[in-house]
């Protein structure tokens, strides 16, 4: 992990303060949202559109790249970014700011497009896996120490837009400066939604809701603060809470994901998610126990996008998994931007506590799925101690572009074709 970091220090510390500029703006539209007197409905579309840009900007951007490079790409994209997170304050009105949320998301992910192949270019069949693992804890500690600036600042002044946008903008240098060589964008074969369906239903049902969780989390986790009337130190200190969980939730996820049947450990992940959202439901009153429950809360759910990813590799042919790759990303983004809506509705009708409904609701949904599924199809999951599936890359958050997903396909093919050089073979649907 070291060399990792020694030979990707220039794109780590560049995405590491891009996420803090991401995850402060997408704070404080929720909270700045309440002050100029948009509706709960307003706020979540508005949290929706960040992801209508981000899934089209993760299908243009490969294209802008090829045309005109790399470093362009770059710098125009940080160019509007960095003009769009100051424009938020200049016309407070919730259409506006949709629009404005479409075109940031489209400009991050044609970001991460960029920085992840950069990345993946950089890495070798040896360091992949370390390299995903440390881009995406620069990602998550990114959105965490974002809450913190929040909460040391005024949601109803300019300075907390201007931050972000210094923020984004210095966040290129460090990368465009770095001597890596820049890396070739190839075109990536599709794999349609049946096709995928068809490999694991589960899976692809299970990524559907999952970007549903991942974007309700992302985007009202701060609007349910506000109307908890939580201060601005706590509403930072719960969206943290959820991003650290995470974080803290990943490795033994990943641990148990290579010891027992991904499936299982995907229904009873999710499982304990809706035991501890309808905690949530009850709890919110109290401060501590909210902090507990956002922690587990994210913990459970969040690493289940990599898990997934990693459950469905179990019934593809090597030559198979960078194909399927595309057809996720587009599974959660539908997921993603149906699901703030949903959850502003049901906030609107059932008050702050229809947060933590949508998310029991969706989780309980993708582990009864689960369970139905289990009575449907064996397991890949062999009760042996040579049990041989292709081991679980890392945390892969919802915000991850193609080319991340790729990278860790990419790690799961390599893995896959060693162990079969070693004589195992891979699990067959």
């Amino acid at each position: 992990m070291v060399l990792v970091i020694r030979s990707a220090w220039a794109l780590l510390f560049g995405m590491f303060l891009l996420q803090i500029g991401n995850g402060l703006q997408g704070s404080l539209m929720g909270v700045r949202g309440a002050i100029e007197g948009f509706t709960t409905f307003q706020l979540s579309l508005i949290g929706s559109a960040y992801f209508i840009g981000f899934l089209g900007g993760s299908s243009m951007a490969p294209k802008f790249i090829a045309r005109v490079g790399h470093v362009r790409v770059f710098a125009a994209l940080a160019s509007f970014i960095s003009a769009i997170v100051i424009s938020y304050p200049i016309v407070a009105d919730p259409y506006i700011w949709m629009i404005l949320r479409v075109g940031i998301g489209f400009c991050l992910s044609g970001v991460y497009v960029t920085a992840e192949s950069w990345l993946n270019n950089s890495a070798t069949n040896e360091t992949r896996g370390q390299s995903l693992s440390a881009y995406m804890l620069m990602q998550m500690f990114g959105l965490v120490a974002a809450q913190g600036i929040l909460a040391a600042g005024d949601p109803s002044d300019w300075l907390l837009f201007i931050i972000p946008s210094i923020l984004v903008s210095l966040s290129f240098a460090p990368i465009l400066l770095s001597a890596t060589p820049t890396p070739a964008i190839e075109e990536t074969r599709s794999m349609s939604l049946r096709q995928l369906y068809d490999a694991s239903p589960f899976a692809s049902i299970a990524m559907l809701l999952m970007g549903g969780v991942f974007a309700g989390q992302f985007a009202m986790a701060p609007v349910y603060a506000t109307l908890i009337e939580l201060n601005l130190q706590q509403l930072s200190g719960f969206v943290s809470a959820i991003f650290i969980g995470a974080i803290i939730f990943q490795y033994p996820i990943g641990w148990m994901s290579d010891r027992m049947d991904r499936r299982a450990l995907i229904v009873g992940a999710a499982g304990l998610g809706v035991l501890t959202s309808i905690a949530g439901m009850f709890y919110g009153d109290n401060y501590l126990a909210l902090l507990v429950v956002a922690t587990l809360s994210g913990g459970l759910s969040q690493p289940l996008y990599a898990l997934i990813i990693a459950y469905i590799n179990d019934y593809l042919e090597p030559e198979d998994m960078p194909a399927a790759s595309g057809g996720m990303i587009f599974v959660n983004g539908i997921g993603a931007i149906s699901g703030p809506p949903i959850m502003g509705l049901l906030m609107s009708y059932f008050g702050a506590g229809g947060f933590w409904l949508f998310l029991a609701v969706v989780l309980a949904s993708m582990s009864i799925y689960g369970v139905f599924r289990m009575t449907q199809r064996a397991s890949a999951y062999v009760e042996e101690d040579d049990y041989d599936a292709v081991p679980y890359a890392s945390i892969m958050p919802g915000t991850a572009s193609p080319v991340a997903l790729e990278a860790a396909q990419e790690y799961y093919v390599e893995a896959a074709e060693e162990m079969a050089s070693d004589g195992d073979e891979e699990p067959q649907p």
